[in-house]
């Protein structure tokens, strides 16, 4: 089948190159020259593994481009999926439709014969019907469908996600919409994998409850990590003896700093506003929104408490400044709060993380950002671990030691086991376990 995938963020590029290497012909569309230039010659605007190397393979094999040009893209296309960002609205924190609005408009001038629309985009309840209406202004409404399918993409693992998904989420009634989409993710039949057709409303809101969900296990994870610190249990293995409840599961149950990243921050805020606008109280979500904020705050005063409260001169060596692992993503990354108030205790920072500094240099200032770990805590007083990367989780232990002025250990990410810390030598405090 022909696909035109409008937008090439994270979404749009991983799922427009997934669909290639299904066997379907895909055109990438992005309004970005220097964006496609870089496409192009082969080059990744984002980081995410597996990625490179799947884009070159399916460009070779003449089944994925890239181009400024939807008017050329759309000819003779099946579906055309909007994978455009839908950021918070400042002031109010809904959902910027801007983009998906406007790129609705221009796939309605280039329509050929009857095509299938896709929001591809996390966007709220009633956008689908929005986007019908704007092209219904130029089109029958014979001659189209309006459809839903929610991505559920996780950053780092997104190719396994998409190629290997727990399901797919398709949103039409549209009898024709629904065999284009059938045929679209057919390679998935062999896995046996659900797919779940829908209203377009209820799966709007799918990837919304989803995401939501999912945040609310963080938070409340990281809450009985507060709990445990205070009464002398050991978070993990709460974790663990509910994680093993099948009717809870042990995924989302790591206690840590706080959620970030592009979609739990923004689809959580999202949600509320929706419930608001319907005037539905979600009070558990705002307690979500609110208790997620204070978790990276009180992180911070954990760091500044775990090391006597006063930090003017002192030098602290951050490893990982990403929201999580695998990606270079420093969207609501917690040390983007974490950092700054150290900073306002005196702290002067060095950091290093394997993918986001460049990202993270737009973000943070004054910070010192070094090429490797070791170099990152030579001389400094202590080590604050904030992103959970492989490459963190088996440093040399003497070498660390060796190259830290003081024994000092904060592990946001409860990466390290405290028996074996303070056997070799630390000072190390980690999140809701006794050290």
């Amino acid at each position: 089948m022909r696909v035109v995938m409008v937008g090439t963020g994270y979404v749009g590029l991983v799922s427009g190159v997934c669909f290639a290497d299904f066997g379907h012909d895909v055109i990438c569309v992005d309004k970005d020259p220097a964006k496609i230039e870089t496409l192009n010659a082969g080059g990744i605007p984002i980081f995410e593994p597996g990625l490179e190397a799947l884009v070159a393979k399916n460009v070779r094999a003449k089944r994925l481009s890239f181009t400024t040009d939807l008017k050329a893209a759309m000819k003779e296309a099946d579906a055309v999926f909007i994978a455009v960002g839908t950021p918070s609205r400042r002031g109010d924190g809904y959902a910027d439709l801007s983009f998906v609005y406007a790129a609705s408009e221009e796939i309605a001038q280039y329509m050929e014969g009857f095509t299938v629309i896709v929001t591809k985009s996390t966007v709220p309840v009633g956008t689908g019907d929005e986007v019908e209406k704007i092209i219904e202004k130029h089109h029958d409404t014979d001659s189209f469908a309006v459809v839903s399918n929610p991505e559920f993409l996780r950053e780092g693992a997104a190719i396994t996600d998409f190629k290997r998904p727990d399901r797919v989420v398709v949103g039409t009634e549209n009898p024709k919409a629904k065999e284009i989409m059938r045929a679209l993710y057919r390679p998935l039949f062999i896995n046996e994998t659900p797919i779940l057709f829908t209203s377009r409303r209820t799966s709007e809101l799918i990837k919304y409850a989803a995401n939501s969900f999912l945040a609310t296990k963080i938070t409340f994870i990281n809450e009985i990590a507060d709990l445990c610190e205070a009464v002398g249990a050991n978070v993990q293995e709460v974790a663990k003896g509910i994680g093993l409840d099948k009717r809870i599961g042990s995924k989302f149950l790591h206690a840590g700093p706080g959620y970030g990243g592009s979609c739990f921050p923004k689809d959580t805020l999202a949600l509320a506003r929706t419930a608001e606008e319907a005037n539905v109280s979600l009070s558990i979500v705002s307690s979500v929104i609110d208790a997620n904020e204070a978790r990276k705050r009180r992180m911070a005063h954990k760091v500044i408490d775990a090391l006597g409260g006063d930090l003017t001169g002192k030098t602290i060596a951050v490893l990982g400044l990403a929201f999580k692992p695998n990606t270079d993503d420093m969207r609501d990354a917690p040390s983007l709060t974490i950092i700054p108030r150290l900073q306002d205790k005196g702290a002067v920072i060095r950091a290093y993380d394997p993918e986001a500094i460049e990202e993270a240099k737009g973000l943070l200032k004054d910070v010192i950002y070094m090429d490797g770990p070791y170099a990152c805590l030579e001389g400094a007083d202590a080590l604050v671990i904030i992103t959970e990367w492989d490459e963190f989780r088996a440093l040399d232990l003497r070498r660390v030691k060796a190259a830290l002025s003081k024994p000092d250990v904060i592990d946001l990410r409860n990466i390290y086991q405290p028996k074996a810390m303070q056997a070799a030598g630390f000072n190390y405090n980690s999140v809701g376990r006794p050290d």
